[in-house]
């Protein structure tokens, strides 16, 4: 089986070496996505609320070059900078999520890339 690179310039390019996502059969290998809006490729590192709206529409953009959608994700791992934003990333992240929530992991960290509050990471199956 082989794998299969998935890029979009719906999303941003990658800050380093790795792929948007990789696709192996049935399954989809999220890079984690950060605030960085792919029009400008300016880094978001204002309140939390708009950083996660604007992670969650740079996984919809890759899910999409993909042919996928949130539906289909299966896991995800959000990467907070501090708990005291879980609430906050909660209420945006519920959005994309009305029927059956994929499976979860939120893991504070001690920094993120470019200076970011929120990184989300997803598994999807086709």
């Amino acid at each position: 089986m082989a794998k299969k690179v998935i890029h979009t310039d719906n999303a941003p390019k990658a800050v380093g070496p790795y792929s948007q996502a990789i696709q192996m059969g049935d399954l989809l290998f999220c890079s984690g996505q950060i605030s960085i809006d792919p029009k400008t490729n300016e880094v978001f590192t204002g309140d939390i609320k708009t950083q996660t709206e604007m992670v969650m529409k740079n996984i919809e953009a890759v899910l999409g070059a993909a042919g996928l959608n949130y539906g289909h994700i299966v896991k995800t791992t959000i990467f907070l900078t501090n708990m005291s934003d879980f609430a906050t990333v909660n209420e945006i992240y519920a959005k994309a999520f009305k029927d059956a929530p994929p499976a979860r992991s939120t893991v504070a960290v001690a920094g993120l890339p470019k200076g970011v509050n929120v990184e989300i990471e997803v598994l999807a199956h086709r």
